[in-house]
């Protein structure tokens, strides 16, 4: 645990090697990952850890923002000192991963983009009843350490408000974006959005929904393994 900014953060580091941040997405604490950080952690110095508002990180009842967290991540790898960094963000921490990168690229060597978007789509909104079944979902998962409702409403709020989408093409690091075609929270349309912005990237698409990463954990993992080899 260490003080961040305005919060206590929780985070653990695994492994050696080149350093690796992952950022979790929404809801969701750094054990829900251990099948991923452990892979990771073979070759990989692996930081992972608590956003705002989910596990053993603080959880302030206030407004929180993409930018918010994103400084936060930075502040935990000055403060590590994992730093520059290859960043791994899923979902939500996708977006975070889009912030870092642009609010701080001095510590981004390159971006694995999962289950993101960069902007909410403006012509629909996600059906509420997705929110719901996520939500129910991840509290199943989280026995240890559950996510109070307020602030898994303040991570919703500030994941569902970032947008940007018009400076995609101020990232300039190697980035892939890994995605379900079947995702219903994340539009695949959206995703080639990002492809299509950030110069240079590459997409992989995979069979299944939001959670593909979790249900063909050997090839995503295969994937981003590849792609970090290939740097």
């Amino acid at each position: 645990m260490v003080k961040i900014n305005d919060i206590n953060m929780y985070y653990e580091v695994r492994g050696d090697g080149e350093p690796l941040v992952l950022i979790a997405g929404l809801g969701t604490d750094l054990t829900i990952y251990e099948p991923i950080i452990k892979r990771l952690s073979q070759k990989y110095q692996v930081l992972a850890f608590d956003n705002r508002g989910v596990g053993r990180t603080d959880k302030p009842d206030m407004p929180y923002s993409m930018e918010m967290m994103a400084d936060d991540t930075a502040g935990l790898m000055e403060q590590v000192g994992i730093k520059p960094a290859h960043i791994i963000g899923i979902s939500m921490g996708g977006r975070i991963a889009m912030a870092l990168a642009l609010q701080h690229p001095e510590l981004v060597k390159s971006l694995v983009l999962t289950s993101t978007f960069a902007r909410q789509r403006t012509d629909t909104k996600t059906p509420m009843r997705l929110i719901l079944m996520s939500r129910l979902s991840i509290r199943r998962r989280l026995r240890k350490y559950p996510q109070p409702g307020y602030a898994f409403d303040r991570q919703l709020k500030a994941s569902r408000s970032y947008d940007c989408s018009d400076r995609l093409d101020k990232i300039n690091v190697p980035t892939l974006i890994l995605h379900g075609t079947r995702d219903k929270l994340a539009p695949q349309e959206l995703a080639e959005e990002m492809h299509k912005g950030i110069k240079g990237s590459k997409m992989l698409t995979f069979p299944g929904g939001h959670v593909f990463f979790m249900l063909r954990m050997e090839e995503y993992l295969d994937a981003v393994l590849g792609f970090l080899a290939s740097l």
